[in-house]
């Protein structure tokens, strides 16, 4: 199993938390008594939850333990916890289950997503962001440096768990029923970054970690090389000689019936 980095991951943390202030900023709750944090990762978002309904109670929940620590220690009032999301289940009745850029990692999540609604008392809001990146160069190439390399067949298993996400109809047709309203929407981020490099240092935060998890050390080095000589080429210098990196997310917001 791969672990996080959240050192790496937060480099690019105020690029990463952009989605998640967009998709606080639709959330139609007023005073909240209980709010998860679901993948709450090192914090990041906790933090904007924790500005936003400063009288809640705030619960962060994650699976990597490495991500927890840096939460617990970034906020040491908050009570995070170790959880699966495909299994976990709100103890008690929540306002808000807010999840940002978590749950496009667990498969069969449209059914999750319907067990989180069906567990909301009525008024109660799920929000969710998903990165919906896959048909971008930077992901598609990772792929294909999988396919294409003497690590082919161990990273088979990778290539396969990762699919594009249902089309946004699915989601409405599949969650409307459940709700008092259901508001879903695209937006495409344009990050400068410095460098083809920096890129790379993006996805290894993220994308990369599921493939890296099962290479050596040698096998790491020569797919990274790999790699990277692909970024550049897929993402040339602009006028000022950095580079864009674009990066669909879908959200929705859906209000319990």
């Amino acid at each position: 199993m791969s672990t996080w980095d959240p050192q790496l991951y937060l480099r690019y943390g105020d690029e990463r938390t952009r989605a998640a202030r967009d998709l606080l900023a639709q959330v139609p709750v007023g005073d909240a008594r209980l709010v998860y944090d679901l993948g709450c990762g090192p914090g990041n978002s906790t933090e904007l939850l924790m500005r936003r309904f400063p009288g809640a109670e705030i619960v962060g929940i994650d699976s990597s333990e490495e991500m927890l620590a840096r939460a617990r220690a970034s906020l040491p009032g908050v009570d995070f916890q170790t959880a699966d999301l495909q299994q976990w289940r709100p103890e008690r009745p929540a306002d808000l289950l807010f999840a940002n850029a978590v749950f496009q990692w667990i498969p069969g999540h449209l059914d999750v997503f319907e067990t989180l609604l069906k567990a909301l008392p009525s008024g109660g809001v799920l929000a969710v962001q998903m990165p919906d990146n896959l048909g971008e160069p930077a992901k598609i190439l990772m792929r294909t440096v999988a396919e294409n390399g003497p690590w082919a067949e161990k990273l088979a298993r990778v290539r396969e768990a990762r699919k594009l996400l249902p089309a946004p109809e699915v989601y409405y047709d599949r969650l409307r029923p459940l709700c008092r309203s259901f508001d879903l929407w695209h937006t495409i981020y344009h990050h400068v970054l410095e460098t083809p490099a920096a890129i790379v240092e993006w996805m290894m935060g993220s994308g990369l970690r599921p493939y890296l998890a099962l290479l050596d050390a040698a096998e790491k080095r020569a797919y990274l090389d790999a790699y990277s000589a692909a970024v550049a080429l897929a993402y040339p210098p602009r006028a000022d000689g950095r580079v864009v990196l674009h990066f669909p997310r879908f959200f929705f917001i859906a209000v319990r019936g």
